[in-house]
């Protein structure tokens, strides 16, 4: 689903809308029009990447990408900006709602949503035709996936972490300057570090992560790269601290990424990939190598006399007992809500989907 209208006629004739940004000296017309022809991708629709589209999408980037494997729940509305009740009730996912809502913001601008898991089988698909990716995630493997496409296609790309009161940024030049393997040797242990299910998140901390990233972003989109911050930038909102890291000297001549093209997390063998504990989430993702052809509609036949079944357009709950909830996605994707032990959901799945 693409959501859009054309770009006015005339490269000349910028909209009202922008004057005050076009006012703005660095960026001016000639950076607006840029914008307007650049192209952005978001991974992840949660509290950063709903901060990071609403800022794009008003800023007039003219194509936007939306990835994002979930779906509203009540529990999102307290930071992530652009859902709302009913959304929650309706269990929409995440980049339709967003994509929607950023619509009717902004009708010049192509919004492209997609309700997806991000990686290896699909990620440079989905971002190797960009001019920089942003990062909404809240997972190291993916973060480490999206530095892999950036190395590998000269792709910038803006990496941003948020939880309770504490934030990190970090825009990334392939090229140029250290890439995240250069930091950072491998994902943490999972269990290792606190999450917003551990430890909580206040949404300031969110707004000010992702407006400093989608303000990073603008400067590359206008070709103001003199003007980047490429230190590691860490924020504490509630207990007064600020940081930077100067990051330049981090470079290391025998990265696997950007050294030595190695590209572990793209080329990574997608079958140990394809069942995912959530972490914090008492959940646990299982996503199909060979992705299923049967339409919703179909499971809701083959599932209804097991257990109540919920669908919407978008996605099929079924409960098969009164603490498991099966959320199925089009395409074979599937979130067992209950358990964290990929071992039960692995047999849930076998019982109710087949392996």
């Amino acid at each position: 689903m693409t959501l859009h209208s054309s770009q006015p006629s005339d490269a000349a004739d910028i909209d009202a809308r922008y004057s005050r940004q076009v006012l703005f000296a660095p960026i001016g017309a000639e950076g607006q029009r840029k914008l307007g022809s650049s192209r952005v991708a978001i991974v992840g629709m949660g509290a950063l990447g709903t901060v990071l589209a609403n800022h794009m999408v008003r800023a007039g980037v003219g194509f936007i990408r939306l990835i994002d494997r979930d779906f509203v729940d009540r529990s999102n509305l307290q930071r992530q900006m652009l859902y709302d009740e009913e959304d929650a009730a309706s269990t929409t996912p995440k980049a339709i709602a967003a994509a929607a809502r950023l619509s009717r913001v902004n009708s010049q601008v192509v919004i492209e949503p997609h309700v997806t898991d991000l990686n290896a089988l699909n990620a440079e698909e989905l971002l190797q035709d960009v001019d920089v990716i942003l990062d909404g995630t809240d997972n190291f493997n993916v973060r480490f996936l999206l530095n892999d496409v950036s190395q590998k296609h000269g792709i910038p790309w803006i990496y941003g972490g948020a939880v309770a009161s504490r934030g990190v940024a970090l825009t990334i030049l392939p090229g140029e300057t250290p890439c995240l393997r250069c930091l950072f040797t491998g994902a943490p242990a999972p269990g290792t570090t606190e999450t917003c299910d551990t430890a909580g998140v206040i949404g300031g901390i969110i707004h000010f992560v992702a407006s400093f990233q989608a303000t990073e972003a603008l400067k590359l989109l206008v070709g103001a790269r003199e003007q980047l911050n490429l230190g590691m930038q860490q924020w504490d909102l509630w207990f007064n601290q600020q940081s930077a890291i100067r990051v330049g000297g981090a470079k290391k001549a025998d990265c696997p990424a950007c050294a030595k093209e190695q590209y572990d997390y793209l080329d990574a063998i997608v079958d140990s990939d394809t069942i995912q504990s959530l972490c914090g989430r008492n959940s646990v993702q299982i996503l199909p190598v060979v992705p299923h052809s049967g339409p919703l509609d179909y499971w809701e036949t083959r599932l209804k006399p097991l257990g109540p079944v919920e669908k919407n357009r978008f996605l099929l709950k079924f409960s098969p007992t009164p603490d498991i909830q099966m959320i199925l996605f089009p395409g074979g994707r599937v979130v067992i809500q209950g358990t964290d032990d990929v071992i039960h959901a692995k047999s849930l799945y076998s019982r109710y989907i087949g392996m």
